[in-house]
């Protein structure tokens, strides 16, 4: 059937061991071998084969996702610290199937987590990726992007985004590196995004479509949402964490301005960055919101109260530790940051 088959095993952490075929295969199993083959160092194809020629049928472990939604997919991560044991498996995941393109919603934290993503894909539909959207610029939402990009999906982001990424890449890819360790960093990058969203745009997969919204500083700087057509759901980032306690890293008043702005969109339910996986609307966003308000006002008493920043931030939302998991991770710098904003109101 084929001109030639020559079978590429390496040991690596997982075991890679793939089939490598002529160009007269699909075109998206191209990409999908492409896409692992660029995690090999110095990977030579054999004689008679060009790189960009090769197709094949990569092996090894695909994500587990449900299907919480008619055509819409979800992963969800562990509620932990990236490490050498969970290898960075810390963060929710989707992917919508359309009639003509796959939409993916996040990409993990490193390489391999992007390609189990692409096999959980191809487990369920031979449909070219279309897009790759990243809803803000952390690196355990973003650092598997460059894998869906390579099978052919355009990376889309927030319109601060790319600037975003530019100035902590460096600091990203070496922090992780240290935390998974080299074997489950291997092929890690940052991937600019190649559309951005100013305000709001719609894409049409086919039969389906998603309707994005890029919000001012909530989170992050960087947040945008994803909502499906069809059944209504809405992919919020990180702009809503459920169990794992949220990480404030943009502003507090406008995260808690955008979380009351999610009533202008009606979802049918709610798609958290962490925990989950699928939150009921409005009662998804609760225990967000008294967080939210509970930080802000303790930190506002602090203010006023006259206490210095470095004894404000172990008292501030103590009332909440009992809420959240790794709450000692996240409280501190939640505090630090709302009080750095709040003291000049």
């Amino acid at each position: 059937m084929f001109e030639a088959v020559v079978t590429v095993c390496l040991m690596m952490e997982p075991d890679i061991c793939r089939d490598v075929l002529l160009p007269n295969h699909r075109a998206a199993e191209q990409a999908d071998c492409l896409a692992s083959l660029s995690t090999v160092p110095d990977y030579v194809p054999p004689s008679g084969l060009t790189a960009t020629a090769l197709t094949c049928k990569p092996e090894g472990p695909a994500l587990k996702v449900s299907e919480v939604g008619d055509g819409v997919f979800w992963h969800r991560g562990l509620i932990e610290e990236p490490d050498r044991v969970n290898r960075g498996d810390v963060t929710n995941l989707g992917f919508v199937i359309g009639e003509e393109w796959v939409a993916v919603i996040d990409t993990g934290t490193a390489r391999w987590m992007g390609e189990a993503l692409l096999r959980a894909i191809r487990q369920r539909t031979d449909l070219p990726i279309g897009y790759v959207i990243l809803t803000h610029m952390h690196p355990d939402h973003v650092l598997g992007a460059n894998v869906l990009a390579e099978a052919g999906g355009e990376v889309v982001g927030h319109a601060k985004l790319p600037r975003a990424l530019a100035d902590r890449r460096d600091n990203y890819l070496e922090s992780l590196s240290g935390l998974l360790g080299d074997s489950a960093f291997i092929g890690s990058d940052i991937i600019a995004p190649s559309v951005v969203v100013e305000d709001e745009m719609v894409l049409d997969l086919g039969g389906r479509q998603l309707a994005l919204r890029a919000w001012p500083a909530a989170h992050t700087g960087t947040d945008l949402t994803v909502q499906d057509d069809l059944t209504g759901l809405l992919f919020t980032g990180d702009l809503v964490f459920h169990e794992h306690t949220p990480a404030l890293d943009g502003s507090l008043r406008g995260w808690q301005k955008v979380l009351a702005e999610f009533a202008d969109l009606n979802p049918t339910g709610i798609l958290p960055g962490h925990g989950g996986p699928l939150l009921d609307w409005p009662e998804g966003t609760a225990d967000m919101e008294r967080y939210l308000e509970v930080l802000a006002h303790g930190t506002r008493q602090a203010i006023d109260d006259g206490m210095h920043m470095g004894e404000a931030v172990t008292r501030i939302a103590e009332s909440e530790r009992d809420h959240w998991t790794l709450f000692d991770a996240y409280n501190p710098r939640n505090a630090t940051v709302a009080f750095t904003e709040l003291e000049w109101e």
